[in-house]
């Protein structure tokens, strides 16, 4: 019996010892604001965008380009005041289309923030090669504390 509590207490500690974070509300605490085919790194990786000013810098050319001397109806997104604002580029890809269009959910487990999104319909028959860079920027909660970031895909 002693050894049973023991065992018991055990395996309590080796859970609690796991730093988890995960919500169901993600509309509450993500946000894709961008989500683009081509201009990324050819490396997935990811950086937090600190202020506003890096952040214009960056969606700069993805909303297109209005014309000089009339007014622009561009619509671009807010930057979020209260929550961390994450650039994340998925690599270079030979064909297909690899632009993310929702988030499912996001969690942090042992610092690595895991962002869950919906898989890719694989696209049938040859297709015309073409190198793409993908990118999206998307908001967390601030206190998400996370050193890597990695994409899950799920149906």
């Amino acid at each position: 019996m002693k050894s049973l509590i023991i065992a018991c207490a055990v395996l309590f500690m080796g859970c609690a010892g796991t730093s988890s974070q995960k919500f169901s509300a993600m509309q509450e605490n993500t946000d894709l604001l961008v989500s683009e085919n081509q201009g990324g790194a050819d490396a997935p990786g990811f950086k937090i965008i600190k202020d506003e000013k890096d952040f214009r810098n960056i969606i700069s050319g993805s909303f297109g380009i209005s014309e000089p001397g009339k007014e622009s109806y561009i619509k671009y997104p807010q930057f979020p005041k209260n929550k961390k604002v994450v650039l994340y580029n998925l690599g270079s890809f030979r064909s297909g289309s690899h632009k993310i269009e929702e988030i499912k959910n996001i969690s942090v487990k042992n610092q690595i923030l895991y962002v869950e999104v919906p898989a890719g319909e694989p696209s049938g028959g040859m297709e015309i090669q073409m190198i793409s860079s993908p990118w999206i920027i998307f908001t967390v909660p601030a206190d998400y504390k996370f050193t890597s970031v990695e994409l899950k895909y799920s149906k």
